[in-house]
């Protein structure tokens, strides 16, 4: 009888080979310089957190269009694409796989953070409730400008050579943004996505531009080095639909035809049911993809082990905890106590809640 998997047993992701089935979430944590270049306390920030099996870089704006908060780190011009080289050499020199996640966030922006003060862009003029972190404070989102149809391919391209930037930074490989209220989302959803051309209506047009996009950044990489991240039950930036399961259920089956490295669900959201829309059953998502499946929010090394164990993700991410406990895989092995994370410090700057958090070995 063949041993029974746990979250610290390896795995194959795409032509890569991982010591544990630990990854580390996407997080952002707006520790960039204010370029959008990549520093050297991130490169300290990301080395300690190697072990993790894989590592999902924070978002990484794909063009100086699709930022959204204050000192996140771009991945379009060369300054940008050399801070992320010392990061990814840290992490291959510890013996890590690390990718980098491709980000647009459309309408969750600002003029204060848009070149030349220009509105944000969306598939269609709607504003979101709520605020938006800048520089100069705190603003009340915007309506933004609806995308012309002609203007599409541009946002692909930016994806394309966002993509190309990756591979020459040294990543292994690269996640598609399709979460969490952002713009690839935004199109997805009937509540966001009011078009009238063949970017909105059906089913199948909402989710057109995602496909595309995924089309794009594998004629980069190769297929089996991209990853899709979605987000189904997540409210998170005024986000909505009717129908979610019919939404991503038909993206999941869609996305099969490309063979990814994997496809990255989170959870985020489940604890407020229904506030995206119509309850959704994630035991109906699994079973219409083919390939990796990565699940995420709120999982303990039993549940992951349970998770995994039950064929409902083959990995597990983690983020609040890879926060905290940048030897979290050690943590794991040992049974040992975890660091508690500091919410206070997510976002705020400096090395305090960033890279100071003790290892076991202190």
């Amino acid at each position: 009888m063949s041993e029974a998997l746990t979250i610290l047993s390896p795995v194959k992701l795409g032509p890569y080979d991982l010591p544990n089935r630990l990854v580390m979430a996407p997080l952002t944590r707006c520790r960039a310089d204010s370029g959008g270049v990549p520093n050297a306390l991130m490169v300290e920030y990301y080395r300690q957190r190697a072990g993790a099996g894989l590592i999902i870089s924070e978002g990484a704006p794909v063009s100086p269009q699709g930022k959204g908060y204050p000192y996140t780190p771009g991945i379009y011009n060369d300054a940008q694409i050399q801070g992320w080289q010392a990061i990814t050499s840290a992490v291959h020199e510890r013996g890590g796989r690390i990718f980098l996640q491709l980000w647009h966030v459309g309408r969750i922006s600002h003029p204060a953070l848009q070149p030349d003060g220009a509105l944000p862009v969306a598939p269609s003029a709607l504003k979101p409730a709520g605020q938006v972190l800048t520089e100069q404070g705190l603003f009340d989102f915007v309506t933004p400008r609806a995308l012309e149809l002609a203007e599409i391919p541009m946002i692909i391209e930016q994806f394309r050579h966002a993509a190309d930037c990756a591979r020459q930074a040294g990543f292994d490989g690269v996640e598609i943004h399709g979460a969490n209220g952002y713009l690839l989302d935004q199109f997805l959803r009937d509540g966001t996505n009011r078009r009238a051309d063949a970017y909105g209506g059906a089913t199948a047009n909402r989710a057109r531009l995602l496909l595309e996009v995924v089309e794009a950044v594998a004629s980069v990489w190769g297929s089996d080095k991209v990853g899709v991240r979605l987000s189904p039950l997540q409210p998170f930036n005024d986000i909505r639909d009717s129908d979610p399961q019919a939404t991503f259920g038909y993206v999941a089956e869609q996305l099969n035809r490309f063979n990814l490295a994997y496809l990255h669900i989170t959870e985020m959201g489940k604890e407020a049911p229904g506030a995206a829309g119509p309850a959704f059953n994630l035991d109906e998502l699994r079973p219409l993809y083919n390939g990796t499946y990565i699940t995420n929010a709120g999982y303990t090394a039993e549940t992951a082990t349970a998770a995994i164990a039950e064929n409902r993700a083959d990995l597990v991410a983690f983020g609040k905890l890879f926060i905290a406990n940048p030897d979290l895989p050690e943590r794991f092995a040992r049974n040992a106590p975890l660091n508690e994370p500091d919410a206070d410090t997510f976002y705020q700057g400096g090395t305090q809640g960033y890279t100071d958090y003790p290892f076991l070995s202190d």
